[in-house]
C-alpha cells in the first residue's frame, strides 16, 4: 500500500472539496458573510425549483445552528466518504448493480455507469430524466444525477454510509466531476487500483490523512486553550497500525477462545499471539455466538474488521459455513461506539464489506449493525416523555434524556445503567406505525421520538458487559468543559489523560473473566500522575500481554511513544511481556522484529511476570524487564533514609530574578555564602538551575537576586516560592530535572537551587559522596530507566533508589572526591566558570603549538583517569549488588564528563581570552576576573593594557591603530615572544581552518565567525557587543558591556564611523581615477572593487543615521538588568543574536 500517495491525495481532496462545496453554496447566495433572504425564490437571477428552495432553506438552518465553515467541512467529508466507499466497492465488485461508478473495466476514468445509463436498473432511477439528459448531451448533469441515485440505492443496505441525500448535501455536490483534475479523477489516478483490494484498511488511512490538517490545526491547544466539542474527533482520532490491531485482537479474543479450546487450530493462525509460560485451561463451554466484542472508540472500524476475521476462523472451526458465520458475527458478536458520525459511517461500511467479502449475497438480507454514533440529548426537553401513558417506559426515556446530555463530548466514557430499553424502542416503533393519522404523535416522532429511540439503541450497547473490549482510546491531557467535569467526578484518580479514564471504563464494560485490549501512550507505565492507575491495575487486575515499542517507532503516525497491552478482570494471572527497545526503527521495522520470536527470545526480550512483582518497585512502574536480582535490591534501604529532600526556589519571574553570572556586576555576587540568617546580607548568590549532562561538578552558571526576592515585595508575584532558607548554601546532591539522555548528578555547596535542579541534603557528608558515586554509576542509570525513562527526573525517582553499603565504601568515597576535583578542574578551565583563572595556553613556552598539545594531552589524561575511576566505581557497586553478569562496568567515552578538545576549540577559546584581555576583563598581571563592573583600576594591568575607549573595530583591513587583528597579534607576541610570532600565527590560522595568509585567516575569523562563537559560548547572552552596519561589512566594532558608558555610541560615531566614511570617500575617488587609466582586464577588477566599496559606503551612510539617533540620547544601562534587556535598547545597531 502506497501510503504516501494516499496521504497526498486525502489532504489535497479535503481542501479541494471544501473549496468546491463552498463554491456551490455561493452559487445559491450563501457565503460565510451571510445568505440574504432564506425564503428567496431566485438567486443571482436564477429561479429555484421547489426542491432547490427546500434544500437551500435546510442548508441555511444548518449553517445558523453550526456555522458556515463547520457545515462546509461536514458536507465535503460526506462526499469524500461516499466517493471512497464507491471506489472500494467497484474495485472489489461489491456494488449490487455490478456497474462501475468511476471507471470502466480497464480502470480508465470513463465511468461505466454513464456509458450504460440507459440500461441501468437502480431503485429510484427516473429513466425519462436519463433519456432527456442523455439526448441533450448533458453528461456532467447526468453523471451527478446517476451518482446521487446510486448513493440513495445503497442506503437500504448501507444506511450508515449512504443515507438518503435529498437535502442540502445533494445541493452542494460539486460540479465538473468528469473533468481532468477533479476529485473523482484524482482518486482514480493517484491511488493504485491494487491498494483498494488490500482489505478495507485503506478507508481508515484515507480518513486519518483526510483529517490530518484539521488535526494539526486543533491539536496545538491540547497544551493550551483546550478543544471545542466539535473538534474533539479531529484532535483525538488516530488510525491504529494494522499489526498492532492484530496483536490486540490475537491476545484478547484469540486468547479467550484458545484458553477454552486448548487443542484448537486457531493458535496456529494468529501470528501475533504471545503465549504465557503457564498454560491456562479454563473449563468453560462456550459457543462462538456467546462471544461479544466491543470497540468503544471504533474510529474507522479497523479493529472490528480484524475481529471479524478471527471470529470467522472460530466459526469455521465449529463447523459453520462462511455465510452462516458472517450473518452470526454481525448479529451476535461485534459492537462499536464513537462520538464522530463520520467514523461511525466508516466503521459500519468496513464491517459490512467484511461480511460481503465472504458472502456474495450478504446485501440481499437486511442487517442492523450494533454500531452506534453516540448522539446527545441536549435538544430534547425532559418533559418530552410526557406523551407516554406508561410511566415505566416514560421513566426510562427521562433517564436517557438526562444520561446522554453532552454525550458528543463525553463519549463512551458515560456509564449507563441497564434498563428495559428494548421495551422503549418497541413503544416508539408502535407509536410511529400509528402516528400518521395523529398530527400530535407524528410531530412527537419527528421532533423527539426517533432521537430517543437512537438513545435507547446506544444505551443497549453501553449498559451491557462484553467478553472482549478492544480499542485505541483518544489521547488528550488538557481536559476542558463537560468532559473535564465528568472525568473529575467519575474518574478523578485516573484524570492524567483521557486515555487513562478509558482504561478503567473499558474494564467496567468487560465481563468478570473478559479481556480489555489497548494501544496507548506509554507514559502511564512510569510517571507519577498515573501512579493511581498503575496501583488499580496491579492490585485489582492482571496484565496478560504487554508490548512496549521502541522510542520513536510511532513518530511517523504521531509524536508519541506507545505501548499495547491486554488486561483481565481476573487477578493473579501471569502475563507475557515483549520489549522492542533494542530494535530501533519505524512501525514496519518493529513489526519485523516482533514476528522474529526466536530472536526476541534469544535476546531475552520476552518476559513473564505476575502483578505481585511490580509491588516491590517504588511507584509501581510497569518495569517488566527488571531482573530478579535487581528486583530483590528494592528490599534494601533507599537513599531517602539518609537524606532530606527539599523543593527549590520558584522566583515567579526568572527573567527578572535570575541571570547568568557573567551578565551582571561581578562584585555584587557573593560566591561563598554559608547561611542566610541575615536576609539583607547578600544581593546576588549562585543558584543551581539544571543544565546539560555533566557529572560530579559543573553547570554552575546562574545567580539569583536573593535580596529583592526577600526584601522587595513590589517585585514579587503570587507564584513565588522561596523554599526553606535554612537549606540555602548547604552541601547537597543535585541534578537536572529535565534530561534528554542519561542522568548526571553533581555536588553543590554555597548555592541555592531552583526547581529545575532538585536537591537531596544528606545527614552525613560521607554518605553524600557515597551516594553521588552511586547515582552516577551504571546501576543507578538502569534503575532510573526502570523507574522513569521519561525526560523528567524527580526527587522521588532518585530518593527511592536502593543504596547498599559495600566493602569498598571508603575506596568509593575517595574516588568520588577525586572525580569531583577532576570535573571541577575541567569546568574551571573555561572562562564561563566564575572560578576561571586564565587560558590554559598562557604558560611558560614560546610556541603556541607546544602549549596546545600539552593542554590536549592533559585533558586526555584527566578524561582517561575519570573514565577509569568511574569504571572502578561501577565494578565495586556491581559486585555489591550481585549484578556483574547483567550490567557492564564500561563507561562510553561520550558519557565521560571531561571531553578532550581538538585544536580548533582550544584556539578559539584562546582567542576569546585574548579579546577579554584587550577589553580589560582579564589581565596578564592577575588570575581571574580583573574587571566586570565596579571601580576601574589601571594598576591591575601590565604588558597588555586594555583598549583605551572600549571600542575595538573589526574591519576588512587595518584602518585603525586599535584594529582587532593588530591587537591580537600584539597579544600573541607578548604572550609567547617575538621570535616565533609568525610561526605561532600560522598555527592559529591552521587551527581555524584557513588556507590564506595567517593574518588574513585571523581577520576573516573575526569578521565572520568570532561573534557567533561568542554568543554560543555565552548562551546568547554576549558580554561583548557587536555593532554591525549589515551584510556588506561596511563597519563593525566590539565593545565590552561592563565598560559601557552613555557616551560610548557617540564615540563610535565620531571616532570610528565618520573616520571610516572618510576612508570610503577617499577610496572611491582613487578607484575612479585608476579605472579611467586602466586596461580593459584591469578595469573589470577595479569596477568590482568600486561596487563593493560603494555598497559598503551606502550601508554605512544608513547606519550612521541610526547610530546618530542613539548617540544623541546618551542611553545608560544597568548591568543588573542583564544582557537581554540592555541589548534590546540598541537592537537596531547591534548584530542579531542567533
Amino acid at each position: 500500500m502506497d501510503k504516501n500517495a494516499i496521504k497526498k491525495y486525502a489532504i489535497w481532496a479535503r481542501n479541494e472539496l471544501i473549496a468546491r462545496v463552498s463554491q456551490k453554496a455561493q452559487q445559491y447566495g450563501i457565503t460565510a458573510e451571510g445568505y440574504g433572504d432564506k425564503n428567496a425564490d431566485s438567486v443571482n437571477g436564477v429561479l429555484l425549483s421547489a426542491t432547490e428552495k427546500k434544500q437551500r432553506q435546510a442548508l441555511i438552518a444548518k449553517i445558523d445552528a453550526e456555522g458556515f465553515e463547520q457545515v462546509m467541512e461536514e458536507v465535503a467529508y460526506t462526499w469524500f466518504n461516499r466517493f471512497t466507499a464507491l471506489r472500494f466497492m467497484e474495485v472489489n465488485n461489491y456494488l449490487p448493480s455490478h456497474t462501475r461508478v468511476f471507471t470502466n473495466e480497464a480502470n480508465e476514468f470513463k465511468p461505466q455507469i454513464l456509458a450504460d445509463a440507459i440500461s441501468l436498473e437502480l431503485d429510484g432511477l427516473d429513466m425519462d430524466k436519463v433519456f432527456e439528459l442523455k439526448n441533450a448531451n448533458k453528461d456532467e448533469e447526468l453523471y451527478k444525477y446517476l451518482l446521487i441515485v446510486q448513493c440513495n440505492a445503497l442506503s437500504s443496505i448501507l444506511p450508515g454510509m449512504f443515507q438518503t441525500i435529498a437535502d442540502y448535501t445533494e445541493l452542494l455536490l460539486p460540479d465538473y466531476l468528469l473533468r481532468d483534475g477533479s476529485v473523482v479523477e484524482q482518486l482514480i489516478v493517484s491511488i493504485n487500483e491494487g491498494d483498494w483490494t488490500e482489505q478495507v484498511e485503506i478507508i481508515g488511512w484515507l480518513y486519518q490523512y483526510y483529517i490530518s490538517e484539521k488535526h494539526e490545526e486543533v491539536v496545538n491547544p491540547l497544551y493550551g486553550k483546550g478543544i471545542k466539542k466539535e473538534d474533539i474527533p479531529a484532535a483525538t482520532q488516530l488510525f491504529t497500525t494494522d499489526w498492532i490491531v492484530r496483536y490486540m485482537v490475537d491476545n484478547s479474543l484469540g486468547k479467550y477462545w484458545i484458553e477454552r479450546h486448548p487443542n484448537c487450530e486457531l493458535i496456529s493462525k494468529l501470528d501475533y499471539f504471545v503465549p504465557t509460560q503457564k498454560k491456562y485451561e479454563i473449563k468453560e463451554s462456550i459457543s462462538p455466538e456467546s462471544i461479544s466484542f466491543l470497540d468503544p472508540c471504533v474510529g474507522s472500524g479497523h479493529i472490528l474488521s480484524y475481529a471479524f476475521d478471527v471470529l470467522l476462523e472460530i466459526y469455521r472451526e465449529c463447523g459453520y459455513t462462511d455465510k452462516e458465520a458472517a450473518h452470526s458475527i454481525i448479529e451476535n458478536n461485534l459492537y462499536g461506539l464513537d462520538i464522530d458520525d463520520r467514523a461511525y459511517q466508516l466503521a459500519s461500511f468496513a464491517v459490512m464489506m467484511k461480511a460481503r467479502s465472504v458472502d456474495r449475497r450478504f446485501f440481499a438480507k437486511e442487517h442492523r449493525l450494533k454500531i452506534a454514533s453516540l448522539q446527545e440529548s441536549n435538544n430534547i426537553p425532559i418533559n418530552a416523555m410526557d406523551i407516554c401513558d406508561d410511566e415505566h417506559i416514560a421513566e426510562i426515556g427521562r433517564y436517557l434524556i438526562t444520561a446522554y446530555k453532552d454525550a458528543k463530548e463525553i463519549g463512551s466514557l458515560l456509564e449507563v445503567s441497564p434498563k428495559d430499553y428494548e421495551k422503549l424502542i418497541e413503544y416508539i416503533d408502535h407509536l410511529e406505525e400509528n402516528s400518521f393519522e395523529n398530527l400530535e404523535k407524528y410531530s412527537w416522532i419527528v421532533n423527539y421520538g426517533r432521537a430517543i429511540k437512537q438513545l435507547a439503541f446506544q444505551a443497549i450497547i453501553m449498559s451491557r458487559k462484553y467478553t472482549i473490549v478492544c480499542t485505541n482510546p483518544p489521547y488528550m491531557n488538557n481536559l476542558k468543559g463537560e468532559l473535564k467535569k465528568y472525568i473529575f467526578k467519575n474518574y478523578k484518580d485516573y484524570s492524567g489523560d483521557i486515555f487513562s479514564a478509558f482504561i478503567v471504563r473499558n474494564l467496567k464494560y468487560s465481563s468478570s473473566n473478559g479481556y480489555s485490549a489497548y494501544m496507548t501512550p506509554n507514559v502511564w507505565m512510569y510517571i507519577k500522575s498515573f501512579e493511581k492507575l498503575r496501583d488499580f491495575v496491579i492490585s485489582q487486575k492482571s496484565i496478560t500481554s504487554f508490548l512496549l515499542l521502541a522510542k520513536g517507532a510511532f513518530y511517523k503516525e504521531a509524536t508519541v511513544d506507545i505501548c499495547s497491552f491486554i488486561l483481565c478482570n481476573t487477578r493473579e494471572l501471569e502475563g507475557s511481556f515483549v520489549r522492542l527497545e533494542d530494535y530501533k526503527g519505524d512501525m514496519e521495522q518493529q513489526k519485523a522484529a516482533f514476528l522474529n520470536k526466536e530472536r526476541i527470545l534469544s535476546d531475552k526480550n520476552i518476559f513473564y511476570r505476575t502483578m505481585e512483582q511490580f509491588n516491590h518497585i517504588p511507584g509501581q512502574p510497569i518495569a517488566f524487564w527488571i531482573s530478579d536480582e535487581m528486583l530483590t535490591t528494592f528490599e534494601k534501604p533507599a537513599i531517602e533514609s539518609k537524606t532530606t529532600a527539599k523543593a527549590g526556589i520558584v522566583s515567579g519571574n526568572d527573567g527578572v530574578f535570575l541571570k547568568l553570572w557573567y551578565e551582571i556586576n561581578f562584585r555584587n555576587i557573593t560566591f561563598d555564602a554559608t547561611n542566610f540568617n541575615d536576609k539583607t546580607a547578600y544581593r546576588w548568590v549562585p543558584i543551581n538551575k539544571g543544565g546539560a549532562f555533566r557529572r560530579y561538578y559543573g553547570n554552575y552558571e546562574y545567580v539569583i537576586d536573593i535580596y529583592d526576592l526577600w526584601n522587595t515585595p513590589s517585585m514579587v508575584n503570587e507564584s513565588v516560592r522561596r523554599s526553606e532558607p535554612e537549606y540555602y548554601f548547604k552541601q547537597a546532591l543535585t541534578w537536572s530535572y529535565v534530561t534528554t539522555g542519561k542522568s548526571s548528578f553533581r555536588i553543590t555547596e554555597n548555592k541555592t537551587s531552583a526547581t529545575a535542579s532538585p536537591n537531596l541534603f544528606f545527614y552525613d557528608e560521607r554518605e553524600l559522596y557515597y551516594a553521588l558515586a552511586f547515582t552516577n554509576c551504571c546501576i543507578a542509570q538502569n534503575y532510573l530507566d526502570l523507574l522513569n525513562p521519561t525526560i523528567n527526573l524527580n526527587v522521588t525517582n532518585v530518593s527511592t533508589l536502593p543504596l547498599i553499603d559495600c566493602a569498598h565504601k571508603d575506596d568509593i568515597v575517595s574516588l568520588c572526591k577525586e572525580n569531583i576535583n577532576l570535573a571541577k578542574s575541567d569546568w574551571d578551565s573555561f572562562e564561563t566558570s566564575w572560578d576561571f583563572l586564565r587560558d590554559p595556553l598562557v604558560i611558560s613556552t614560546t610556541k603556541i603549538q607546544e602549549a596546545c598539545e600539552l593542554w590536549i594531552k592533559k585533558c586526555e589524561e584527566a578524561a582517561s583517569k575519570l573514565k577509569k575511576n568511574e569504571e572502578l566505581i561501577n565494578s565495586y557497586f556491581l559486585q555489591a549488588y550481585n549484578l556483574e553478569n547483567e550490567i557492564s562496568p564500561e563507561v562510553e567515552e561520550k558519557y565521560v564528563t571531561i571531553q578532550v578538545p581538538d585544536q580548533g576549540r582550544v584556539i578559539r577559546n584562546f582567542i576569546s581570552y585574548a579579546v577579554g584581555c584587550m577589553f580589560g576583563r582579564y589581565s596578564m598581571k592577575q588570575d581571574g576576573i580583573a574587571f566586570a563592573g565596579g571601580e576601574w583600576e589601571e594598576a591591575r594591568y601590565e604588558k597588555i593594557m586594555p583598549d583605551r575607549d572600549n571600542i575595538i573595530p573589526i574591519c576588512d583591513d587595518e584602518y585603525f591603530e586599535d584594529d582587532i587583528v593588530s591587537l591580537f597579534v600584539r597579544f600573541v607576541e607578548v604572550t609567547f615572544g617575538k621570535q616565533y610570532l609568525e610561526e605561532n600565527l600560522a598555527y592559529i590560522a591552521t587551527a581555524l581552518g584557513g588556507k590564506d595568509a595567517a593574518r588574513q585567516v585571523i581577520r576573516n575569523y573575526f569578521m565572520n565567525d568570532f561573534y557567533q562563537d561568542h554568543t554560543k559560548m555565552y548562551q546568547k547572552r554576549p558580554i561583548y557587543w557587536l555593532f554591525d552596519s549589515g551584510k556588506k561589512n561596511g563597519f563593525k566594532c566590539l565593545i565590552y558591556m561592563h565598560r559601557y558608558q552613555p557616551d560610548t555610541i557617540a564615540r563610535i560615531r565620531t571616532d570610528y564611523v565618520h573616520e571610516q566614511q572618510s576612508r570610503y570617500r577617499t577610496a572611491l575617488v582613487d578607484l575612479e581615477q585608476r579605472i579611467n587609466s586602466a586596461s580593459t582586464s584591469e578595469r573589470v577588477k577595479l569596477n568590482k572593487q568600486l561596487k563593493t566599496i560603494q555598497e559598503q559606503a551606502e550601508e554605512l551612510r544608513k547606519y550612521e543615521e541610526k547610530i546618530h539617533h542613539l548617540a544623541d540620547q546618551m542611553i545608560s544601562i544597568k548591568l543588573e538588568d542583564g544582557v537581554k534587556e540592555n541589548y534590546a535598547k540598541f537592537q537596531d545597531v547591534l548584530a542579531k543574536i542567533r
